[in-house]
């Protein structure tokens, strides 16, 4: 299935560039690359599975974790590296953050939105773990194990030091952009944060 925020990803990259898709679960944002801006795009990805579904597809995909097996890239590999939805998963977002900015000249990092309304209320009036359409998991059966907001995001890039070049958040399939004056409103309605961001 098609991810709302592929477009604005593909809006991001450059035509002719190289492409690294971290975590690139069956390779659907490597095809949408590929045929809309002829990107050269590898991908990496932990499940064997998924990884044979985008082998099966013509993509060249290799079996890793991106916490321990970016380490492979030589430095400056990419242009852009795109870690879609999954830093929350990682044990260790900064070493991860990190490789990205090593490996690629910039990255692009999505992230569901823990700071949205709808989580809000579910945790406030519910008691519950939320569940929303980009967050949809059951507390228990979560890859998330960092919970992070877009105001989170942009902290932890002052502390980490790296620049965010655009930010945008994702309203009802709406994009718009981020801005220090806007901030707490987007950190309330935005379901998803996307970065562009640079050492």
């Amino acid at each position: 299935m098609m991810k709302t925020e592929y477009n604005f990803i593909t809006n991001i990259i450059e035509k002719n560039s190289t492409v690294l898709d971290v975590g690139c679960d069956d390779g659907i944002l490597m095809e949408f690359l590929r045929k809309n801006k002829n990107v050269n795009i590898r991908g990496i990805e932990i499940s064997k599975k998924k990884v044979q579904i985008c082998i099966a597809k013509g993509l060249t995909v290799i079996e890793g974790n991106a916490e321990f097996d970016l380490k492979q890239f030589p430095k400056n590999s990419f242009d852009y590296v795109v870690l879609g939805q999954t830093l929350q998963a990682f044990i260790n977002p900064e070493i991860v953050i990190k490789e990205l900015l090593r490996v690629g000249k910039k990255a692009i990092v999505t992230i569901p939105n823990f700071g949205n309304w709808k989580v809000r209320l579910d945790l406030l009036f519910k008691g519950t773990m939320p569940i929303t359409s980009s967050l949809p998991h059951e507390w228990y059966n979560t890859p998330n194990i960092h919970m992070c907001t877009i105001k989170d995001f942009v902290k932890f890039s002052e502390t980490m030091n790296f620049k965010i070049v655009k930010s945008l958040a994702l309203i009802n399939k709406n994009i718009s952009n981020i801005s220090k004056s806007n901030i707490f409103l987007k950190n309330l309605l935005g379901e998803l944060g996307i970065f562009l961001i640079e050492k």
